[in-house]
């Protein structure tokens, strides 16, 4: 694995790029966005240290990502090159059992913001997502939250004066 420090606004992988490596996040903080036709950014994950962190899709198919992941402030990855996990996995069974967890990790993540946006309200996203991540939700821009959580800047403001009673 090799260190790498990331800026505040720097990418990790950008819409148009084949995904390469995995990232271990030391620590900062990444947020994973698309971009609609008209432009619009919609944030759909956001990374906290201790994660492993990838553009899976393209990641598994060798094909250009449709996702950015993008450091929200300065940030240290640790990065492992597909070429190199697809090595030491044919060499050595716990390398194979490495890339289920990251498949099984990415899986489960997916899942979760299915069901927390099927199931429950703004307000117990916001709350859930303060209580595992207290420290870490102060340091992410209003826009990149309130798209995360899926309701407007607007909204995600009137929750935060309501919980802060």
């Amino acid at each position: 694995m090799r260190p790498k420090k990331l800026q505040k606004g720097d990418f990790f992988i950008q819409e148009g790029k084949i995904c390469k490596e995995v990232a271990f996040l030391n620590n900062g903080i990444l947020r994973t966005f698309f971009r609609s036709e008209s432009g619009e950014e919609t944030t759909y994950c956001i990374t906290f240290p201790g994660a492993l962190m990838t553009a899976y899709s393209s990641f598994i198919t060798a094909k250009p990502t449709l996702e950015n992941i993008q450091a929200l402030v300065p940030t240290e990855i640790l990065l492992i090159q597909k070429s190199d996990l697809d090595h030491l996995s044919s060499t050595n069974p716990n390398w194979s059992k490495f890339l289920k967890l990251i498949a099984e990790q990415q899986y489960l993540e997916l899942e979760k913001r299915v069901f927390q946006f099927q199931q429950e309200k703004a307000k117990k996203r916001y709350l859930d997502l303060l209580e595992h991540q207290p420290i870490y939700v102060q340091q992410i821009p209003l826009q990149y939250l309130a798209s995360y959580l899926g309701i407007t800047s607007r909204h995600l403001s009137r929750l935060r004066k309501e919980i802060s009673f």
